[in-house]
């Protein structure tokens, strides 16, 4: 199984647990793309449901077709990382390889989807017709610490289709997200990278704490101190695939 931790793939690993004891290894992709947060969350959960966890290095910035940065970049990234699952399926003798893509999910621009399809892997989650409000209320009922946990992506969703994908801007959003959520705000943080100029998304119901002085001026200085030298605030706030708008 692909098991990111996030809500989806929890609920598919704790069931699959349920219905087929030991007979399922979750695997989760690690790269520049991935938050180390997300790792280390999808260890403890692993860990916590009793179930043979892999964390595999993937390359996606060897691929030239994915730092490029075109709208189907996710393609290419899941055609690397179920292809190595495919292959490890292969020679661990398993006959499935599944993820966590929900019912709800073919409402986005998701090209990855296309990969999967293409390499045989398996949705029961989507197949079941589970929406994500039905996952997040199955997992509240199974007690499961995800139900309520926010959507994240991987940090190349924070760049701009057709600005190459580096090492040095996945750490700056990655260093730049961490820090707005230690400044002890609830809710969605993304910070998108447009080279000089970041653009900062946050839940609407936090904008006006974000332009008071101190934190204006302490988020500022931050930011340039990592690299930027415009710091700018989305006023409309966070918004899912807000970089998608461009393509439709």
């Amino acid at each position: 199984m692909a098991f990111s931790g996030g809500v989806d793939s929890t609920l598919l690993l704790k069931v699959a647990k349920d219905t087929l004891g030991d007979k399922i290894l979750a695997v989760t992709a690690q790269s520049e793309t991935t938050p180390p947060l997300e790792i280390k969350e999808a260890r403890k959960l692993a860990e916590d449901l009793e179930i043979e966890h892999l964390v595999v290095e993937t390359k996606e910035l060897e691929l030239l077709e994915f730092i490029k940065n075109p709208p189907d970049k996710c393609y290419f990234c899941k055609k690397l990382r179920f292809g190595l699952l495919v292959e490890l399926a292969q020679e661990r003798g398993f006959f499935y390889v599944v993820d966590g893509t929900n019912s709800d999910d073919h409402h986005d621009h998701r090209p990855g989807g296309k990969a999967s399809q293409e390499l045989g892997v398996r949705s029961p989650l989507r197949e079941a017709r589970l929406s994500k409000r039905e996952i997040r209320l199955l997992s509240e009922k199974l007690q499961l610490p995800t139900w309520n946990k926010q959507p994240n992506a991987c940090l190349a969703s924070r760049i701009p289709y057709g600005h190459p994908i580096t090492r040095e801007k996945l750490r700056q959003v990655d260093a730049g997200e961490t820090f707005i959520r230690g400044l002890g705000l609830t809710g969605q943080v993304r910070v998108r990278h447009y080279g000089d100029l970041v653009r900062l998304e946050v839940d609407p119901e936090n904008l006006k704490e974000m332009v008071e002085k101190k934190m204006r001026e302490k988020i500022t200085l931050y930011f340039k101190e990592i690299g930027f030298q415009f710091v700018t605030l989305d006023l409309e706030g966070y918004f899912m695939g807000s970089l998608n708008r461009v393509i439709h």
